[in-house]
């Protein structure tokens, strides 16, 4: 009978409304790139303070759950993933954009995303104290070990080039490692640079080398982007439930990993849905179409990031113990409010925090429909947008999202030069993903390897802490089991006699041809760059804030090397070939750049607006008539001025001023 109470509770009008506003706000401020599920609940929590402590609790839930869902829009429609959660979802959701398939793609997001969350909520109301006893299991090894089984994704991330993949990974890592060890205090890999002392910040590199690489290739040449059909074929519902029916033990699957990566603090969304990506492409049997456009991929991808919602809750009121950022803002409106996490939570205050399960239960539904019907609206307008507007509209909102932030202009900077670099790497075979996986697991692996390796050292067993522990030894044996699969995989084709495609499921594309110099030289420059990490390396004054980097330095020296001597000797799959405009690509980052060095100056409405027009020259390939360039330009102050008002007035975002605002 209590739980029926409490679920009348939650089902209030005012609970209920609540729950929709945070699910409509989550999910919008979600797929803006550079606005995460932190910000929108941290933005809304002061007005909290002076609401009833179950009803405040239901409006952060919804705000959570609807912001982890709305990066799939961003991740989906321009390969930005709008949340870092939802990286891996632009692995298939995508290329399914690409060729006319992006209405269905958000339609199964969403699905997905529902399922997954009402899995993790379940698990929350059910079984919430046992469960949190699994995080106090894992110590720092265990974490070191997931980091490797996360990163162990690049065998399925690398595109045709093993080496290629290990090569990015390591230089990921690497950038993980820039700014102030957080171990030892040691100051990295900055040579001499203020700017870089804080670190490359996670999602203004996750926007820079997703997003911009797609500006460059956009503007440089007439088609219409993604290629799309001009009338969306509407929700696509019906094929979506047939997906998701047909993807039923992936679904499962992925909400359950979700929920266990969510309990572990410090995990997330991000983690959780590589994870879960791993295991569904290694257990589907269209596995080589993974990457490619399969929808098993963002069904596995969505319903683990959007379950690490109700997972993390389970440390964060059971232990006191917030598994991500958003959990430990969440926490401290809970201490605002009065209530006092641990054990006896369930019991002393049971009414308000199973009242607050119900509602999350309920934003997780309404999130169904909310999610269709706006991300049909999102798909309408990037599909119906002119290209000439989309590109410097996209390209602002890169900007404006990575300065809120940290509120600098240094990480605007990095992000438009990390994007040029993720472009030119990407052009000769070295794909992106793999070092964005080693910048988010990076500190995680570095973290839990110190702190083992001080460990062991301490009593006298070092290959017991790291290989005697019974987590450890279970998540080694997947690691080993994700590195090997696609080994495995070609092995059994070729025994069977079945060919694999070219670049599906194939490890190495051992394609003998004339040799690749310009390829090589890229190597060679990575190479090099592990090089000088090696020499930083040696000013450090712990060896323990060096083991790290010069281990990552070797591996990205050593796989930089086999990648430049297969290029040299004709092995590998040669560059794709580029077409379009040179000058329109090299425009696009060189006039972000002085943009951004123009807003300290100028301010930052008239460095935006500058960016702005300049930006839609870049893009324009039509001829200009007098009404179109009327209704651009004034396209392009209205969305410039809105959003401005909107971050600095509306999310308090303390951005620069200016003689026009």
């Amino acid at each position: 009978m209590a739980g029926l109470d409490h679920l009348l509770g939650a089902l209030t009008p005012l609970n209920v409304l609540f729950a929709l506003f945070g699910v409509v706000v989550g999910t919008v401020v979600g797929s803006i790139p550079g606005l995460t599920a932190t910000m929108a609940v941290a933005v809304l929590v002061p007005l909290t303070f002076t609401m009833e402590p179950a009803s405040a609790l239901i409006l952060m839930g919804a705000i959570y759950t609807g912001a982890i869902y709305g990066g799939a829009y961003s991740a989906i429609l321009l390969n930005t993933p709008g949340t870092p959660s939802s990286i891996a979802t632009t692995f298939d959701g995508y290329p399914m954009a690409r060729r006319g398939d992006g209405d269905l793609a958000i339609t199964v997001a969403c699905l997905a995303s529902v399922i997954g969350g009402l899995v993790g909520a379940f698990f929350l109301l059910t079984l919430a104290p046992p469960l949190s006893r699994v995080a106090l299991a894992f110590g720092p090894v265990e974490y070191f070990w997931l980091a490797i089984f996360g990163l162990s994704l690049i065998a399925a991330l690398s595109e045709g080039s093993l080496f290629k993949g290990l090569a990015g990974g390591a230089l990921g890592l690497l950038l993980s490692c820039v700014g102030v060890a957080a171990v030892s205090a040691d100051v990295r890999l900055t040579f001499g640079s203020q700017t870089l002392i804080g670190g490359i910040q996670i999602v203004a590199a996750l926007i820079g080398l997703y997003c911009i690489p797609v500006l460059v290739d956009l503007v440089a040449t007439p088609d219409r982007h993604l290629h799309l059909e001009e009338t969306p074929r509407g929700y696509r519902l019906k094929e979506a439930l047939a997906i998701a029916l047909r993807e039923k033990v992936n679904l499962i699957r992925s909400s359950v990993i979700g929920t266990i990566v969510g309990i572990l603090p410090g995990a997330g969304g991000s983690v959780a849905s590589l994870v879960a990506y791993s295991e569904a492409r290694r257990a589907s049997r269209h596995g080589q179409q993974y990457g490619r456009g399969e929808p098993g991929g963002i069904i596995a991808t969505e319903s683990s990031n959007n379950a690490t919602v109700g997972g993390g809750f389970i440390p964060t009121m059971v232990l006191g113990i917030p598994g991500t950022p958003t959990d430990a803002v969440i926490l401290g409106a809970l201490l605002v409010q009065g209530i006092r996490t641990g054990p006896k939570l369930f019991t002393s205050q049971g009414a308000i925090v199973y009242t607050f399960i119900w509602g999350l239960v309920i934003a997780t539904i309404l999130m169904l429909p909310t999610g269709l019907l706006l991300g049909r609206y999102a798909y309408r307008t990037i599909v119906t947008i002119p290209k000439a507007v989309l590109v410097p509209t996209v390209a602002f909102m890169t900007v404006i999202g990575t300065y809120a932030i940290r509120n600098s202009e240094s990480d605007v900077v990095i992000m438009i030069i990390l994007g040029v670099i993720g472009w030119i790497v990407s052009r000769f075979g070295f794909a992106v993903s793999p070092i964005v996986l080693g910048l988010i697991l990076g500190p995680i692996a570095e973290q839990g390897f110190v702190q083992a390796w001080t460990i062991g050292s301490a009593v006298g067993d070092l290959p017991g802490m790291f290989f005697g522990r019974p987590i450890s030894l279970g998540i080694i044996a997947f690691t080993i089991l994700s590195l090997l699969y696609p080994f495995l995989k070609t092995w059994l084709a070729a025994r069977g006699s079945q060919p694999v495609p070219l670049g599906e499921g194939r490890p190495e594309q051992r394609v003998r041809g004339r040799p690749d110099w310009a390829t090589a030289f890229v190597a060679l420059v990575l190479a090099g760059i592990g090089g000088v990490a090696l020499l930083d390396a040696r000013t450090y004054g712990d060896p323990d804030s060096a083991a790290f980097p010069v281990t990552v330095a070797i591996v990205l020296v050593a796989m930089s090397l086999i990648v430049a001597l297969r290029a040299a000797i004709g092995w590998g799959t040669p560059p794709a070939a580029d077409r379009g405009s040179v000058p329109r690509r090299v425009a696009l980052p060189v006039v972000m750049l002085l943009c951004a060095g123009l807003m300290a100056m100028f301010g930052f409405v008239p460095a935006m607006l500058v960016m702005f027009m300049a930006l839609l020259a870049v893009a324009m390939h039509d001829p200009w008539t007098p009404r179109r360039a009327g209704l651009f330009v004034a396209a392009g102050v209205v969305i410039v001025i809105g959003f401005y008002a909107l971050f600095r007035y509306g999310l308090m975002v303390p951005l620069p001023g200016s003689f026009l605002l």
